[in-house]
């Protein structure tokens, strides 16, 4: 027995460690160029010029902040749906399940295509209207309200598994009766007694639609915005370090928001535990 355990741990390291070489060795490899100054030293002027180019802060807040809201709106679409249909209309989770699982089926370059020509058919048939200055507003360059509404269309199928399997392993149903019995309403009882059982649900619906939003570059290119994808897809060009600098810096900047975000959603659950 024992020694079939240490086999099971001895081929568990191994995999890890072939997978840790694989992904470690191109990105050891990508990063030393980025340095080399082809003198056999070492030269940061690709990231300071890359961190020192126009845009840069601009275009890192802007994705930023369609990453917050975006994951606002995804959980005030969700939450509510799910726990509605755990505790009032069970036959509704088929449908909200098929809803959410339809923009797997859409490529994205179909669904910016489609949301292209509702914004071209806008200024034609509502320039009369007092819709037209909506299709005006959502197309503002500083905070394009579109691209929101993209995001949350493809993370809706990530964010619905997350909070399923979250809400899989709870029972919403006893939960809000012995809240309701202990003199709790509804709202009282979803808001402190469901949704902390769900933190960490929660947590990861929330980071797969920051990474989805940092990593996206179709849609926003396509309608000719700029967030950080676009910008160091643009400004990555100029030279082979720049453009590998571009890349690893990209890598480097998603990885400390979700870092930071599980950092915070441990910090609260070890905190109220």
């Amino acid at each position: 027995m024992a020694s079939l355990i240490s086999r099971i741990r001895f081929g568990r390291g191994l995999v890890l460690l072939i997978c840790g070489v694989y992904f470690a060795v191109p990105m050891a490899a990508s990063v030393y160029f980025s340095l080399d100054d082809t003198k056999g030293g070492i030269s940061f002027r690709a990231y300071t010029e890359l961190l020192n180019a126009p845009g840069f802060t601009d275009s890192l807040t802007l994705s930023l902040e369609l990453a917050a809201v975006t994951v606002v709106v995804l959980l005030l679409l969700l939450v509510p749906a799910l726990l509605a249909a755990r505790l009032g209309a069970p036959r509704l989770r088929t449908v909200i399940e098929v809803i959410c699982s339809l923009p797997l089926v859409v490529p994205v370059v179909a669904l910016t295509t489609g949301i292209v020509g509702v914004l071209r058919w806008g200024p034609d048939y509502l320039s009369d209207t007092p819709f037209f200055q909506t299709v005006v507003a959502i197309q503002d360059p500083k905070f394009p309200i579109v691209l929101v509404i993209a995001y949350v269309l493809m993370a809706l199928p990530f964010a619905y598994r997350a909070l399923d399997a979250g809400l899989r392993g709870v029972d919403v149903v006893t939960l809000v009766e012995a809240a309701r019995n202990c003199g709790a309403g509804w709202m009282r009882a979803v808001f402190t007694v469901v949704l902390p059982n769900l933190r960490s649900a929660l947590l990861n619906a929330a980071v797969l639609a920051v990474a989805l939003v940092l990593g996206e570059f179709t849609t926003a290119s396509i309608l000719g915005f700029a967030p950080f994808s676009v910008w160091i897809n643009s400004n990555g060009k100029s030279d082979g370090q720049m453009s590998v600098a571009v890349s690893m810096l990209s890598l480097l900047i998603v990885w400390v928001v979700l870092l930071l975000m599980s950092a915070v959603g441990r910090g609260r659950k070890t905190a109220r535990s």
